[in-house]
């Protein structure tokens, strides 16, 4: 009987334990990712090879089971996210991962712009249209629009930039009706949309969709990024750092290991990004001497003062290097001593 006992209790136990890491709870659980080194993800066609690195950091985030809910309240650096604060309130998961993809997809188009013109070599595009990222809820173009979305037409009429798309919609009156041409699926479809104002903002008037640019970039010398299935736009500005390093003579690493984190646009503008906290826990384990961090131009609230305290919790002997454009990181580069 005894013997019994004992197995039924094991198998209970078994089945318990089990059932902690498939059933998920309404939450999201992110912590500290990896720092990876770039030059093996990002090849310019004959290009210089430093004696340091760049290198991205991510954080990992996925949905929270039984162990990663009771880890995030144990552990510094573990955060637990509300699934409405990750997921919109239409969104499904596959939504959501397609506008992290398309997000890193017009990051790495941004980071390539920048650093081939910076190092004085001409890009060309051809542009194709816009990707929908993101749905606003309750705006018109929720349940006619996805994330994944291509907008090549408005009312008959091809434009040539996400800044013309919004100009052109944000002239027209509330309660005007637009026309979209897009691709879904591999499949052309025309869909109405009514223009309305933002709720935050009365006097802008949209459809309530977030979007990035579907265009190619023809460069020479050529350049391939190979993220496989990182998503996001937060490593920009490292992207924008390694493909111009390569395409330079002068070795900016300067022999050193350089982390860093930020989106990045056509401009050379730097971004704040979340997990910065996270992310220096990364890089500091990687080994990195020194790290970028969005200045977001001083805030008191930037990922810069949090990536400075967060290094001196975890007593980082890392530099952190406040960056507003991706000129500020190649000035402090530059003035580097080789190590």
């Amino acid at each position: 009987m005894r013997r019994k006992i004992f197995i039924g209790s094991s198998i209970v136990i078994s089945v318990l334990m089990i059932a902690g890491i498939f059933f998920s709870l309404p939450y999201y659980v992110s912590k500290p990712g990896i720092a990876k080194e770039l030059s093996p993800i990002i090849q310019v066609e004959d290009g210089n090879e430093g004696k340091g690195s760049f290198m991205l950091t991510t954080v990992r985030m996925g949905r929270a089971n039984i162990y990663s809910y009771v880890e995030a309240k144990l552990f510094d650096y573990v955060e637990l996210y509300p699934v409405e604060a990750i997921l919109h309130e239409t969104e499904t998961q596959d939504e959501y991962n397609a506008r992290q993809l398309h997000a890193m997809a017009g990051s790495k188009l941004n980071a390539i712009e920048v650093a081939y013109k910076k190092a004085g070599y001409p890009v060309e595009y051809e542009y194709k249209g816009v990707y929908v990222v993101q749905v606003v809820p309750d705006m018109p173009a929720e349940g006619k629009l996805r994330a994944g979305d291509r907008i090549i037409m408005v009312d008959g009429q091809k434009f040539d930039s996400s800044e013309n798309f919004i100009e052109y919609v944000g002239k027209k009156k509330a309660d005007e009706q637009i026309e979209l041409t897009l691709k879904r699926n591999g499949k052309t479809k025309t869909v109405l949309v009514t223009v309305k104002p933002f709720k935050e903002d009365p006097k802008k008037i949209g459809i309530g969709i977030s979007l990035v640019d579907d265009k190619d970039i023809s460069v020479n010398p050529n350049v391939t990024v190979k993220t496989d299935e990182i998503g996001g736009p937060s490593a920009g500005l490292m992207f924008a750092l390694e493909i111009y390093d390569q395409l330079m003579e002068e070795d900016f690493t300067k022999g050193y290991q350089v982390a860093g984190t930020g989106t990045i646009d056509s401009k050379g503008a730097v971004g704040p990004i979340g997990g910065i906290d996270q992310k220096i826990v990364a890089a500091d384990k990687a080994g990195a001497e020194i790290f970028f961090a969005p200045n977001e131009k001083g805030s008191s609230d930037s990922n810069y003062k949090l990536a400075v305290k967060t290094a001196k919790e975890i007593d980082s002997k890392m530099k952190i290097v406040p960056v507003d454009l991706i000129d500020d990181a190649i000035n402090y580069l530059q003035n580097l001593p080789m190590k």
